[in-house]
């Protein structure tokens, strides 16, 4: 089966591979040297991937799951280049596919075991899914519905009926006396009596209908408990069977089961990641990996942390542990020359930093923010590098810095950062405030019908489809935006987007929703713009504010890099 590609099935022929700045780093510990190892992540391999990305648009197979995909280009011992695409675990239920990098050696010596447990597993699932659509469920919360309706009605019933007792006390014993007040009294008591009883029946007939659904529910709980155990034990006891027998090969020539290199316990799916299956083959067919590049495509991820088309490091859970070991013998590549604006070359230095300046004091620093650089660091260990750690890592002062706003990860521009706490707080309350302006400029991937205008539609991000945000009447927050039309070129509309608020998205939001511009920015998959292209066609141009401390005003301006 052959699986390494020529670059021309990805890229142009006239690609500058000579010139391939890197935007992220796989890396590792070396387990015997202790050095750390580590594989670029370039323009030249996010090339390669965004041409990946373009044959998966044609082909409908690749859109029915989301999973990450990679490619690796290596060199061949006589020094030509080519690539190697690879999957995370099964596509369309398939491991081996025509054209892409088999498995990592192993699952076929458990294949039986594995269709016997998946099997087991479906069932499972099955049974799950019945277990928790019982319809006795939503009776039991009728019923406890309707019977609290009628306890709560008794109840002001019977207050009521106290107060008119405690009334009738007073002015029978005001107008009564001896046998005639005693009887009264007693009617009284008797009342109340009644009331009690009433209560007591009431909720013995509660007791009578809910306790036999409780009892169901309460034994389809136990049992959903109890498949939710064996489906835990029996993944845990396939994964540990398959951790024995998958095997990795680094580039020493050295091999060691997944058990071996994680005895502490391996994720589920951990071997079935790209990364791990492209190094291996390379490992074992004496290639040598020169840049790598993962990404995601396809519906959102289950936690919607995974976005189509974008690109994504080793996970923190399963690949990471690896790339130590994956890496190791791996001799590292050259620094490679990128032009400057003088025209000569310059060598590109691997530590993650060099984030253009455009301002800088006591207080604050301003920058022009990558795309494709976070402004701060994620959640997980895969998402750290940012501009906000980059800074502290490369500047003595670095740790007091933090970030006065944000930027999307995708997006490029101006980012504005605080040297200490006050100027920070003062910064922070002129974004609150509006007093800030800010001057974006986009290209749109459509027509714009009209010249300029004002775009007001409130946002709400939704919590079940994160990142997202969509236009709300009644949850959103109000956003309000001014829009330019400054050049037209085929079907392509540039436009200077001038935010009044600064909600998240807001201007990607108001330019694809049809009650807005109803043309998505050129390049932004999440919100529906299916156009292949480097990157997200939007940057911060201009930021104007009032310096805390200088007490005069800052302009500053970014050109656009598109």
């Amino acid at each position: 089966m052959e699986v390494l590609h020529t670059l021309s099935d990805f890229i142009d022929s006239d690609f500058a591979v000579s010139y391939s700045s890197c935007s992220y780093y796989y890396e590792g510990r070396c387990l015997e040297s202790g050095n750390r190892l580590k594989l670029p992540r370039t323009s030249m391999s996010e090339a390669i991937a965004h041409g990946l990305m373009q044959s998966l648009i044609n082909n409908d197979c690749y859109s029915h799951e989301g999973k990450m995909y990679g490619i690796l280009l290596v060199e061949l011992p006589n020094g030509e280049q080519r690539v190697l695409k690879a999957f995370s675990g099964l596509l369309n239920g398939c491991s081996l596919v025509e054209g892409w990098v088999p498995p990592i050696p192993g699952r076929e010596e458990v294949a039986l075991e594995e269709a016997r447990t998946l099997a087991q597993l479906d069932a499972i699932k099955q049974e799950l899914l019945t277990l928790k659509q019982l319809s006795e469920r939503q009776q039991y919360q009728t019923l406890v519905d309707e019977f609290e309706q009628q306890l709560q009605a008794m109840s002001d019933r019977h207050r009521h009926c106290k107060h008119q007792r405690q009334e009738k006390r007073q002015q029978i014993c005001n107008t009564l006396t001896s046998e005639a007040l005693t009887i009264a009294l007693e009617q009284l008591d008797e009342e109340s009596r009644q009331q009690g009883i009433e209560r007591r029946q009431l909720k013995r007939q509660q007791n009578a209908v809910l306790q036999p659904l409780q009892q169901l529910i309460a034994a389809t709980d136990a049992r959903i408990s109890e498949l939710k155990q064996q489906r835990k034990a029996l993944s845990r006891q396939l994964q540990a069977l398959m951790h024995a027998s998958y095997s990795l090969t680094n580039f020493s020539g050295r091999s060691q089961s997944l058990q071996e290199l994680m005895p502490g316990g391996l994720p589920t799916g951990t071997g079935d990641c790209c990364a791990p299956k492209l190094l291996h083959y390379a490992a074992t067919h004496n290639l040598k990996p020169l840049a790598m590049a993962e990404f995601w495509w396809g519906e959102s991820s289950v936690n919607q942390d995974k976005i189509q088309g974008e690109f994504y490091g080793a996970c923190a859970e399963r690949c990471q542990p690896l790339m130590g070991f994956l890496l190791s013998g791996l001799r590292p590549n050259p620094p490679a020359p990128f032009p400057c604006r003088e025209g000569g070359v310059r060598s590109f230095s691997p530590i993650r930093g060099e984030i253009p300046i455009l301002y800088e004091d006591e207080w604050l620093i301003a920058v022009n923010k990558p795309a494709g650089l976070l402004s701060v660091p994620g959640r997980y260990g895969d998402r750290q590098d940012s501009v906000l750690s980059r800074l502290r890592h490369l500047r003595a002062d670095g740790m007091a810095l933090t970030s006065v706003h944000r930027l999307d990860q995708e997006t490029s521009g101006i980012l504005l950062l605080a040297r200490d706490r006050q100027t920070h707080r003062q910064l922070s309350q002129q974004f609150q405030q509006r007093q800030v302006h800010k001057v974006y400029e986009a290209i749109l991937s459509g027509a714009v019908t009209v010249e300029q205008g004002v775009i007001e539609l409130p946002l709400w991000g939704d919590p079940e489809n994160r990142p997202e945000q969509k236009v709300d009447w009644q949850q959103g927050k109000p956003s309000l935006t001014h829009f330019q039309v400054i050049a037209r070129s085929g079907d392509y509309t540039r436009v200077e987007f001038t935010p009044l608020t600064g909600r998240t998205h807001q201007l990607r939001v108001h330019a694809a929703d049809a009650r807005g511009l109803g043309v998505t920015i050129l390049g932004d998959r999440l919100y529906g713009c299916c156009a292949v292209t480097s990157r997200l066609h939007l940057h911060a141009r201009e930021l104007r504010f009032q310096h805390p401390q200088l007490e005069k005003t800052l302009h500053l301006q970014a050109i656009t890099p598109f």
